[in-house]
């Protein structure tokens, strides 16, 4: 399905410290950011240290499309190395805004990455703006870069200026952060993305997901808790419980679409979360039918769930071409149009004179859905029954997912009339999963759920709406 209209998280971060010196760090960091692909396929970059010495590389690209085997030899041996994948808006897709962001500072060189979003990142850039920072990008990763490298003038050690800086950052925000001698890794107070920790013979690896350790064949040791920073260095692992202990808001999208199946995240397994959705679905909203399927990659545990609980046979009914990239050409409405086909095939012995269940993940702007709806028409399903493993979309998300406009969302256009939307993408019955229910799914979870996208009630207040001309009309007084 076209990419414009699925949700977009922004990206993963990963970092990896060693008690060795010649250790290929830039290797595990190419394979751990493989395994976090899903998690943005704009742009990557990965930077090694060696005391202090950075070597770094990145690019717009998928991994294997920047980093080549010369690109990772030319990153040297180290003993600390972090990296990032990154998913950018079309108004920030320029190569500058890739990561990881580093800094020559007075104080010590530094590389950090970081995944969400500020929602007081224009207050900060005006204020450091004002005492003669020069910004070179619109990323927030800039904007805290910048703070943090104030705090250090006068902090007494990386950890100390990392924990002040983060008493002025408000919103969701997981950061990788190397110096020379250490790697750093923090949670924003709510947790609203993931990151944990592992541990392999000699190192400590930090990332979004637990599928990165997996890939590395690394322990998982725990998740970083939300508030706290976690330092690797000669002395072992340390922690600051910084700003732990406030109410935390996880990204319930986590469990429902970003994340990869096999990740566990503070204390829950993904794929069973998404079975657990499908189970729930099916109680809350019952059908009389033949076959149940779901859409890939996401939609295809919830649709196992549903299928369990209900009883009705489950099957693959799509079959998904691997070989449509992100770069897939759609020159003219047409091709725009005919690109499900392309991605997605309706398998026709599977759905024809059946009467089908369908489970996706979400409804968004419910064009994709209505072609997928006429991949099963077309192959002779005689009814389609959606079910889709969320609530509706009604209210913007201001902690890093990249939802669309709510002009653009279906739901919210059509005032989360379940009928009309139903009618609107030709399906013969819709159902959504409850807010009390998808707070349920992930059972376990050390964290509360963020689920302002379908109430409009958020861990923490959303940013303030400033006028347009409060600081541009102020500058130039001063000018």
């Amino acid at each position: 399905m076209t990419d414009y209209e699925k949700l977009h998280e922004e990206c993963g971060v990963f970092g990896i410290y060693s008690d060795r010196d010649d250790e290929n760090v830039a290797g595990s960091a190419y394979l751990a950011l493989y395994a976090l692909q899903h998690r943005g396929q704009m742009s990557c970059g990965i930077a090694v240290g060696d005391h202090g010495i950075i070597k770094s590389h990145k690019d717009n690209g998928l991994v294997p499309e920047v980093f080549t085997r010369d690109m990772l030899d030319s990153l040297g041996d180290g003993h600390i190395a972090v990296g990032h994948v990154r998913y950018g808006t079309s108004d920030n897709a320029d190569r500058a805004s890739a990561q990881p962001m580093v800094i020559r500072h007075v104080r010590g060189n530094i590389a950090i990455c970081f995944n969400g979003q500020l929602t007081n990142a224009r207050e900060l850039r005006r204020e450091l703006e004002l005492s003669g920072a020069i910004f070179h990008t619109a990323n927030d990763c800039e904007v805290i870069a910048y703070a943090f490298t104030r705090e250090r003038l006068n902090a007494a050690s990386t950890e100390e200026a990392l924990a002040e800086t983060m008493k002025k950052l408000k919103g969701a925000y997981s950061i990788v952060m190397m110096s020379a001698k250490k790697l750093l890794a923090a949670r924003d107070p709510q947790g609203f993305r993931p990151l944990c920790v592992g541990k392999r013979e000699g190192q400590y690896i930090f990332a979004s997901e637990s599928c990165a350790l997996s890939t590395l064949n690394a322990e998982f040791v725990r998740d970083v808790e939300p508030g706290e920073i976690l330092v690797a260095s000669a002395d072992g692992l340390t922690s600051l419980p910084a700003l732990c202990g406030q109410n935390t808001g996880l990204c319930v999208f986590e469990f429902v679409y970003f994340a990869r199946p096999d990740s566990v995240i503070d204390g829950a397994g993904v794929h069973e979360a998404r079975q657990r959705a499908g189970s729930y679905l099916a109680l809350e909203h019952p059908v009389a039918a033949d076959v149940v399927v779901g859409v890939p990659d996401s939609g295809l545990d919830a649709a196992l769930g549903f299928a369990k609980q209900s009883g009705i046979p489950y099957q693959m009914g799509f079959i998904k071409n691997r070989y449509v990239g992100r770069t897939f050409i759609e020159p003219t409405q047409k091709m725009r149009e005919d690109a499900v086909r392309i991605k997605l095939s309706a398998i026709q012995s599977v759905v024809a004179g059946k009467r089908v269940v369908l489970v996706d993940d979400s409804i968004v702007r419910g064009t994709t859905c209505a072609r997928i709806v006429n991949l099963l028409r077309d192959a002779g399903a005689t009814e389609v029954h959606m079910r889709v493993s969320s609530p509706p979309f009604i209210h913007p998300c201001y902690f890093g997912t990249d939802v669309a406009s709510e002009d653009k969302l279906i739901a919210c256009r059509l005032h989360c009339d379940v009928d009309a939307i139903a009618k609107e993408i030709g399906v013969d019955s819709l159902g959504y999963l409850s807010v009390p229910d998808i707070q349920k799914i992930a059972a376990g979870s050390k964290c509360k759920f963020c689920v302002g996208c379908f109430t409009g009630h958020y861990p923490v207040d959303p940013p303030a709406k400033l006028p347009a001309d409060k600081f541009e009309s102020k500058y130039e007084e001063e000018d």
